[in-house]
């Protein structure tokens, strides 16, 4: 049929005596209007260059392995409290360096501040969650700075997506709405300072339940002759008697492990007299956060009603 169709086209234009050759099918189509918004489409898509992995960005790589070093301090954080901390600070401290990888290599992205807020979450909450368990008496205090750091910052992150729109930051907040949480986002200094100091005095509390008989009182337990013999170097210890010791890290054996690791409270009572001011500002900057964005909500829903008419009238009642 197309030979049909190219035969009969080449005998009219030899008829009339065009000189215009004929153009095949396939060339046609690639000139009519649908030809020419590929062709604009595909070299759109090479002026904007290659395909970009997200995931693999400098920043994101040090987000992951922020979480590693977070699990890792996890596993040792029963038992080794040296080695846990350690662990916990460097894990922290890379919170300031993803941040510079990112202006550096020009790699900001929302899924790295989002993946930077999450490992934060969690890793203080980690780190409570074991507070309540060392201090029971005051497990209530710590699950309430749980549920405010958690309410606070999502709340915040929520208000500002309903309110000012996906591409703004959680990081942007206007001075007329709040001069201090401004300063706390915008100055560099001022959040890592906060930031730094209140995982440092939550660390310090970790290693005085391993080292303050003050704060723990059952480091003064006695171990008992059977036991004690046990811990002793070179001798014989079964499953048994280390499931004995080792099942509460509050515990006496616990005692001897902080020992093997040097420990001593007088350091971290320091750090926790140093660091619990700040400590009680970053809390009070949370209920803050909470307030402030409960507000900024609340207003979108009025200003929502009133644009739906709401609340509506009721219709005057028959007679």
């Amino acid at each position: 049929m197309s030979e049909r169709v190219t035969r009969r086209q080449a005998a009219l234009a030899a008829a009339a005596g065009e000189d215009t050759p004929i153009v095949p099918n396939n060339e046609a189509v690639a000139m009519n209007g649908n030809g020419n918004s590929q062709a604009a489409i595909s070299s759109d898509v090479e002026a904007a260059g290659p395909k970009e992995n997200i995931f693999v960005f400098w920043p994101n790589i040090i987000g992951y392995f922020r979480i590693v070093l977070a699990i890792a301090s996890l596993y040792y954080m029963p038992l080794h409290p040296r080695t846990c901390s350690i662990l916990y600070s460097v894990s922290c401290l890379l919170d300031a360096l993803d941040g510079y990888a990112a202006r550096y290599f020009q790699q900001s992205t929302k899924f790295g501040a989002v993946l930077d807020m999450v490992t934060d979450r969690c890793t203080t909450s980690c780190l409570l969650v074991f507070l309540s368990s060392a201090f029971p008496r005051w497990a209530i205090i710590f699950q309430g700075l749980i549920s405010v750091d958690f309410a606070s910052h999502y709340i915040h992150m929520y208000a500002t997506l309903a309110m000012a729109g996906s591409d703004t930051s959680h990081k942007s907040v206007d001075k007329s709405r709040s001069w201090l949480l401004n300063l706390y986002y915008t100055n560099k200094t001022v959040l890592f300072m906060c930031c730094a100091l209140n995982e440092l005095f939550f660390i310090a509390l970790y290693l005085l339940s391993f080292s303050s008989p003050l704060l723990s009182p059952q480091l003064l337990e006695p171990l008992g002759e059977s036991k004690a013999a046990a811990i002793q170097t070179g001798a014989q210890v079964n499953s048994s008697v280390l499931r004995q010791l080792f099942t509460n890290p509050y515990s006496a054996g616990a005692l001897e492990m902080a020992r093997a690791n040097k420990m001593d409270s007088t350091f971290p009572w320091i750090l926790a007299g140093i660091s619990a001011p700040v400590m009680g500002l970053k809390q009070f900057l949370n209920i803050l956060q909470l307030v402030k964005a409960s507000r900024w909500l609340a207003e979108g829903d009025v200003k929502s009603r009133r644009a739906a008419g709401l609340p509506k009238k009721k219709g005057s009642k028959r007679s």
